[in-house]
């Protein structure tokens, strides 16, 4: 039966469309297992092994029994078999829940589901195959299950990141929200005109969001929460739910934060694209139609978008966001604070089809039920005495007025029972009974803001198990700076290769062209040296270049991206010579253009200032130094113009997108971005440098005699083409690339102006393992808006003060001169 087996499986695995590797990747069953089924040379599969297959080619019940039937020999047609034919522990009834009575025939009847016949264990008449699916036609579907896997395990690790199971999630509950910012029932439930149809029951809890999800004909639901309510924990619960009961035909949840997106400049399915191919970069691989899989998934509705902080949004983006949003059916959840979301439904009108959920306060029992199980047991005659058991006696007695404690209000959000939890539960010497202390804190906000400004100094109170620690004032002044960084750019997304932008366009534009014109100065007065021997000439030599390479470089990233206020993004590709997939489309013909202008605009420029420097130093006159800075920069122009675009083509032609499925986080993204242009690094440099020195060569004696009489040293062309491949390659690799802007402003500028500390990568990372920061795909975001509101307020102030005494000492300084 084995060799039946096999014929059975390539038979269901050509109907997919999907080859051995795709199956592989699929299953987790190793193609060789799967290439040894097929053939026959692999005998008796497991019964996990053929679940683990059936369950990847999503097949249907009769084809499921099929399937088991050829790997178990004499097989029922009704699923139960004899003693002995299957594997212990193996179901019974079927693959994965398959229908057992489907499949039942007389003894000599074939199959019409095309299974094997009753008790006889004959093999089914042969059924001729469809032809293959296209590669384009199945890779949005495979890459769709491949970000499901992505995004479980990316949310699993940050739901166990920030404890929300320990001991057990907070009880947040919800109820329906009031009818002003609810559209028709008819419209939510999908209703034809003049179906009767009233209001859907929303009110749940928190383990309850995906079943409250799916009840919703829509497939659109707005969840309203103050600031701290939980709105965010709870679409992280709901990404992990739907997903563990999703089928292959629904979307695939991924969290957006809204905040970030400008719908004035950027469509919302061009804004989900961008931020999906940011957050996995597997799926800027090129999909159907010459469309990114990113573009591909967004377009044929395969992601659910789950858009968290539309509060976050600036004020004048609120109501064209929303407008957006009515544009279009997508199914999509969407989180907000109520007062935000309720101002931009008065000025245009509420979600289309969306049921608004409003989630409720906690109580005193949800708190009685969980601080104290937060804090370690302070009596031994009493298990159940802990720090907390006084304070909440004390929050239950009726007040003189009869309004409630201060205390009693602050903790009816998830956020500040968090913060408390954090300074008082997990802080032995830290009494929570002070926050009853009504002269230190007569109201709300002096409590709030007493956890907010407790919550650092608490989670930086000692050096963290194989981490370093850190000056508590130097990290609050770092992480508001960071804060204020954040506030300035109008985001809650704190990218690695976007900290530059909290400097002036002007200051980071001057701080590249500096750098790079140090750097390339450098390399090749070293190099001048070692080739001449002078070291006059040499540093001369580097003087002229290095101010000269600065300035180009610097105008190319100022018109690059300064101008147009693009960002430097991380590279979405590696390079590969060898195990190419086949999906990759080769884009030489269009790295060949770019780099052949590139290099050429770069090649006159550079010809033509130092055909000048040379005529200037020849002491010759201004018509001779112009004719030769034109025959410098047409010879140049053409050196570098080819050398360039040969150079970006064969880049084109290795590049190779990533996997999907591979971990994105900020510090794999930094990474893998470091390895690709340290790679291109490698590549860059010989092989330009080869194209510039030999071509040199090439375009004197092609232009010998057109410009006059031109010699061509090979010692220099030597040189020139080092130094080139070298300069070149650290010039782009500064000023174009994300890895080289982080290394140049994030790791030297910023820690050199006090804003960020050195070792930047290891604070942020630190800072997430402490829970300050949380990771989301490829980006930080502070775990609490609130708390990067507070910092930010507080740099400002830091700021103010700081300016106020540069003020009191200059007026002291003039009262002594005086």
């Amino acid at each position: 039966m084995a060799g039946e087996f096999g014929a059975v499986l390539r038979r269901l695995r050509e109907k997919a469309g999907l080859t051995q590797d795709e199956l592989e990747r699929r299953s987790g069953v190793s193609v060789s297992t799967i290439r040894g089924l097929e053939t026959g040379k692999r005998r008796n599969p497991r019964m996990t092994t053929v679940q683990q297959l059936a369950d990847a080619l999503a097949l249907r019940s009769e084809d499921r029994e099929e399937l088991l039937g050829a790997a178990v020999p004499g097989r029922r047609g009704d699923g139960t078999g004899t003693a002995g034919e299957a594997e212990a522990g193996a179901p019974a009834g079927g693959l994965g829940g398959g229908a057992p009575g489907r499949g039942e025939a007389r003894a000599g009847e074939p199959e019409t589901g095309g299974g094997t016949a009753a008790g006889a264990g004959a093999a089914p008449p042969a059924v001729p195959s469809p032809p293959p699916l296209s590669a384009a036609r199945t890779a949005p579907a495979e890459a769709a299950e491949q970000l499901a896997k992505a995004v479980a395990a990316r949310w699993q690790r940050e739901e166990e990141q920030r404890r929300i199971q320990d001991p057990y999630p907070l009880p947040v509950r919800w109820k329906a929200a009031c009818e002003t910012l609810t559209d028709h029932w008819a419209n939510i439930r999908r209703l034809p005109p003049g179906a009767p149809g009233g209001p859907l029951d929303l009110s749940g809890r928190l383990e309850g969001i995906a079943e409250t999800y799916r009840s919703i004909p829509s497939g659109r639901l707005v969840v309203l929460g103050r600031s701290g309510s939980g709105k965010t924990v709870l679409t992280l619960r709901f990404v992990l739910d739907h997903l563990r009961s999703r089928t292959p035909a629904e979307p695939v949840p991924v969290i957006f934060s809204i905040g970030a997106w400008d719908p004035t400049a950027v469509t919302l399915r061009d804004w989900l694209t961008e931020r999906l191919t940011r957050d996995h970069p597997g799926t800027a691989a090129p999909g159907p139609g010459k469309v990114s899989l990113a573009s591909a998934l967004v377009d044929s509705g395969r992601v659910l978008p789950v858009l968290d902080g539309f509060d976050e949004m600036a004020d004048g983006l609120r109501r064209p966001a929303l407008e957006a949003l009515n544009a279009t059916t997508l199914p999509l959840v969407l989180t907000s604070r109520p007062a935000e979301y309720a101002a931009a439904v008065e000025e245009t009108d509420v979600l289309t089809s969306a049921a608004p959920i409003e989630l409720t306060d906690l109580t005193l029992d949800d708190l009685d039920h969980y601080l104290p199980r937060t804090t370690r047991k302070t009596d031994r005659s009493d298990p159940a005495a802990g720090a907390w058991q006084a304070v909440l006696k004390k929050l239950r007695e009726p007040s003189p007025d009869g309004s409630p404690a201060p205390l009693v209000t602050v903790l009816t959000t998830p956020l500040m029972v968090a913060l408390a939890r954090t300074v008082y539960s997990d802080t032995p010497e830290h009494d929570p009974a002070e926050l009853l202390d009504a002269e230190r804190f007569p109201g709300v906000r002096e409590l709030e803001e007493h956890l907010l400004d407790s919550f650092l100094p608490t989670v930086y109170r000692g050096a963290r198990p194989g981490a370093r620690g850190w000056d508590p004032e130097r990290v609050q002044r770092w992480l508001g700076h960071l804060a204020r960084h954040l506030t300035e750019l109008r985001t809650p997304d704190l990218a690695w290769w976007r900290l530059g932008h909290g400097l002036r366009r002007s200051t980071r534009t001057l701080v590249t062209a500096l750098v790079t014109a140090l750097v390339i100065g450098f390399v090749d007065t070293v190099m001048s040296v070692g080739f001449s021997g002078s070291l006059a000439n040499g540093l001369l030599d580097g003087a002229i270049v290095g101010l000269l390479a600065g300035f180009l470089f610097g105008l190319v990233h100022w018109f690059t991206y300064t101008v147009t206020g693009k960002d430097v993004r991380p590279s979405a590709v590696r390079l590969r010579i060898r195990g190419r997939p086949e999906t990759t489309t080769w884009r030489a013909g269009p790295r060949l253009v770019i780099g052949t202008l590139g290099g050429t605009l770069f090649g006159c420029a550079y010809g033509f200032a130092v055909g000048l420097v040379r005529a200037f130093s020849w002491h010759a006159g201004l018509s001779s130094a112009l004719s030769l800075g034109l025959i410098d920069a047409i010879v140049f122009g053409l050196i570098f113009g080819g050398a360039a675009g040969l150079t970006f083509c064969l880049l084109g032609l290795l590049e190779t997108p990533l996997d999907i499925v591979s971990a994105v986080s900020p510090g794999s993204v930094l990474r893998t971005d470091r390895r690709t242009v340290l790679t291109q690094l490698c590549f860059w440099a010989p092989v330009f440098g080869s194209a510039v020195g030999l071509g040199a060569g090439v375009v004197v004696d092609l232009l010998q005699g057109h410009l006059g009489r031109l010699v061509a040293d090979p010692r220099a062309s030597l040189m020139l083409g080092t130094i080139s491949g070298l300069g070149g390659a650290l010039g782009y690799t500064l000023t174009m690339t994300a890895w080289g802007q982080w290394c140049l402003l994030a790791r030297v500028w910023l820690p050199l102006t006090g804003r960020l500390p050195w070792s930047v990568a290891a604070f942020l990372d630190d800072a997430y393992q402490r829970g300050v920061l949380r990771q989301a795909g490829a980006v930080y975001q502070f775990r609490h808006a609130r708390l990067q509101s507070r910092l930010a307020q507080g740099r400002v102030r830091q700021a103010r003060v700081g300016q106020g005494r540069v003020g009191q000492g200059r007026s002291a300084r003039g009262r002594r001169r005086g």
